[in-house]
């Protein structure tokens, strides 16, 4: 009896040893795995995901690995991280230093105190609700890419974290009146943001904003609004599509498709922003009288000859404001 219970514990003890070593061995192994036994791991799977079998319909849930994950982490948080970081810097240092050297954008005969309809309510209503949306959507986007270096640093982590997430919930309500303000400015404007031989001459003569004295003919928009009109057109198309995969993940499409979502609206979000930056510039402090096109509507007659004169001739010879 003795031995029998003798081998009954060396049993149970070599089977507590063996399962010991069958759970503790893998663990090892991958703890001392070394990033080139990964890459070559990786490389032996040929680019293909590593996967499982799952009980349930959903089958991506079967994926353990996907490599190109990898690619796209690095793209995503170094390359477009760094290159749109400079991309906005670059925008502000040269905004500023346009300001410095050119200095602000007068009427050059002065106001006459007369003024002529610019944009009708409608118009009015359709650009602010686009621009208010926009600059909130900036902002918490920025938070997303930028916030943990730049802000959370001077921030205490709770405050970040209350910020950040009323940021993601204004991201993601405010883009459908975002789109839709961009929707009926398309409808509004389209017309008048066909480019033409006018605009060749415009761009000939630098706008009339590199040197005082020139006034390059233009009609409703002239041909810097107009670049600036479809790179909010089609920027916007990118940003909602990309952002509603993003905000609807998985609805046709794979991880996969995801990750190029993501990298479309961080690059058209940056692009965006840097665009955005130099309009505000041009129609706040940049030049005189322009915000007033959006402001009342109503803009100074010698402004609008100076800058708009092919529209102010059109408006005149129909003896009303612009339809």
């Amino acid at each position: 009896m003795r031995l029998f219970g003798f081998k009954r514990t060396f049993l149970a003890a070599a089977l507590a040893l063996g399962l010991a070593f069958a759970i503790a061995a893998p663990q090892a192994a991958m703890a001392q795995q070394t990033p080139a036994d990964e890459a070559a791991l990786l490389q032996q799977l040929k680019g293909g995901p590593v996967t499982g079998r799952v009980s349930i319909p959903d089958a991506k849930s079967g994926v353990l690995i996907q490599p190109q994950g990898r690619d796209w982490r690095q793209v995503s948080q170094g390359t477009v991280k760094s290159v749109g970081g400079w991309l906005l810097a670059i925008t502000v240092i040269a905004l500023a230093a346009f300001m410095a050297i050119r200095g602000r954008i007068k009427v050059e005969h002065g106001m006459s105190g007369r003024t002529i309809e610019r944009f009708k309510g409608i118009e009015r209503f359709a650009h602010w609700l686009t621009a208010i949306c926009f600059v909130i959507l900036g902002l918490s986007g920025l938070n997303v890419s930028f916030g943990r270096s730049l802000l959370l640093p001077i921030m205490s982590p709770e405050a970040f974290t209350a910020m950040s997430a009323f940021g993601k919930l204004a991201h993601n309500f405010l883009s459908f009146p975002f789109v839709l303000g961009v929707f009926l400015m398309a409808v509004l404007w389209i017309r008048h943001n066909i480019f033409n031989a006018i605009d060749m001459e415009w761009f000939r003569q630098g706008g009339g904003l590199l040197q005082k004295g020139v006034h390059p003919p233009a009609g409703k928009f002239n041909g810097g609004q107009k670049i600036i009109f479809w790179l909010v057109v089609l920027g916007a198309l990118a940003l909602a599509v990309s952002g509603y995969i993003l905000m609807f993940p998985f609805y046709g499409t794979d991880i996969a498709g995801m990750q190029l979502a993501q990298l479309v609206h961080a690059i058209a979000g940056i692009v965006m922003v840097a665009v955005i930056l130099a309009h505000i510039y041009i129609g706040s402090i940049g030049m005189e009288g322009a915000f007033d096109a959006m402001g009342s509507g109503q803009v100074d007659v010698n402004w609008a000859r100076e800058h708009h004169s092919l529209w102010v001739k059109d408006v005149t010879a129909r003896g009303a404001g612009d339809d």
